[in-house]
């Protein structure tokens, strides 16, 4: 059990092999950024003066 060991973690480096003792590492997800576009700002209406 050592480098010459296909079932082996170890062999499997060796060999260059990935498997069930050597699995490979996945990649993490791409997520896709939304863009937020920016509401109009609402400018508040004037009040009626009071006498």
């Amino acid at each position: 059990m050592g480098k010459g060991d296909k079932k082996t973690r170890r062999g499997k480096i060796t060999m260059g092999s990935y498997g069930k003792r050597r699995p490979k590492k996945k990649k993490p997800a791409i997520v896709e950024v939304k863009k937020i576009t920016p509401k109009a700002k609402v400018t508040p209406k004037p009040k009626a003066e009071t006498k």
